[in-house]
């Protein structure tokens, strides 16, 4: 059995409202002045006002800081921590898609400890304790408020940093399944498929574990079981509640083990071609499924049977690589990089850039140059 090490660090909360209560949690962390780092979407949705009422309704004084875009980079980073050192506050909140709560992460690390965001590319480098966090997703994707990783791109190479500390991680987790239903339609789709894709990474990485593979099922359970629901009636909150404990579960899964090719292969494509991550990931998994199906049946199995009782060893690699195709046929997703635009003959470079990615050495089946041009070639048409 593989070994490993789990240290769950954040306290979770879920329920319908629940963001009304950020106020008296953040007292219980004897915070005085929160400062929340949130996007301009999420202050026209007016997730910022509701939280900002319950903060001041305790008595904290409140601050916000909203100059940052999608894959927050180092340059916005160093934006929020002059910010912070402006504003001193004693707790961040992170209140958002996963966007937001990783610039938080980042901030805290710069902020807390000095220097850049490119001292923490890694894991274990923070040099001093950090403020305390509290992590609101109001999407269902990235499950980062489940992690102690930010990912930050390099504003001058593109290259994302996964920058880890236990520290890092969120001190209590806020899940209020109500906030998601205010994000647009495409944005329910793209985080859906990333949470997807986490939960059936997760499940075949070679540092998968019992604890892993445990968030890994479930996650990919609740998901798959949700997914349909959601694209079909936006407003069906018990999918929206699955989707959104379903996207933490696979946060954690990460946490307790990592992701692999598809991610790999995915990061290349938003660097150089602007697809968004949830498309990128999207539309790379099915490859990956069937690259890794050499290595992985048995594991595949465990989540193919959560959508067909009746999938065997023979089919269920090739009934999960159909299934993800069909979501995103559903979810009005391009299923092909050629309809992204994508050529052939950038097929060497994107290789060399997927090559680099951190994930990618987690793959149960080793990626070499080939093998990953021979992935980019099999996602190139639909």
């Amino acid at each position: 059995m593989q070994s490993f090490d789990s240290n769950p660090q954040t306290r979770l909360i879920f329920g319908e409202d629940s963001l009304l209560t950020i106020g008296r949690h953040a007292r219980s962390l004897n915070s005085q002045h929160a400062m929340i780092v949130c996007d301009l979407g999420i202050l026209k949705a007016g997730h910022f006002e509701a939280a900002e009422k319950s903060l001041l309704e305790q008595g904290i004084k409140v601050n916000c800081f909203h100059d940052f875009s999608e894959n927050p980079t180092s340059d916005m980073v160093d934006t929020g921590v002059k910010y912070a050192a402006m504003v001193k506050p004693d707790l961040l909140i992170g209140l958002g898609g996963g966007s937001s709560l990783d610039c938080c992460k980042g901030i805290n690390f710069v902020y807390s400890c000095g220097g850049s965001i490119h001292d923490y590319h890694g894991t274990g480098k923070a040099t001093a304790p950090m403020l305390p966090m509290i992590a609101v997703p109001t999407t269902a994707g990235t499950g980062s408020e489940a992690q102690s990783y930010a990912l930050i791109s390099d504003a001058k190479t593109h290259t994302k940093m996964a920058c880890g500390d236990t520290r890092a991680a969120a001190k209590i987790a806020i899940l209020d399944p109500k906030l998601t239903i205010t994000q647009p339609a495409s944005v329910t789709v793209l985080t859906g498929i990333d949470a997807i894709s986490h939960a059936i990474e997760t499940q075949v990485s070679t540092r998968s574990n019992a604890m892993s593979v445990t968030y890994s099922q479930r996650a990919f359970g609740m998901l798959s079981q949700a997914f349909d629901r959601v694209i079909e009636d936006p407003f069906d909150i018990e999918a929206r509640s699955m989707m959104q404990v379903g996207a933490y579960f696979s946060g954690l899964a990460i946490e307790n083990s990592m992701l692999g090719a598809a991610h790999a292969t995915a990061n290349p494509l938003t660097a150089k071609y602007g697809i968004t991550h949830g498309q990128a990931v999207g539309v790379m998994l099915p490859s990956v499924i069937r690259l890794n199906s050499t290595e992985c049946q048995n594991a595949y199995l465990q989540l193919a049977r959560q959508i067909d009782p009746v999938a065997n060893l023979e089919n269920c690699s090739e009934l999960l690589a159909e299934r993800v195709t069909q979501w995103l046929h559903q979810s009005k997703l391009s299923t092909s990089l050629s309809q992204l635009g994508v050529s052939p003959d950038d097929f060497e470079t994107l290789a060399a850039d997927a090559l680099k990615q951190w994930t990618g050495n987690f793959n149960p089946v080793p990626l070499t140059h080939g093998k990953v041009k021979q992935l980019y070639a099999a996602a190139l048409e639909p």
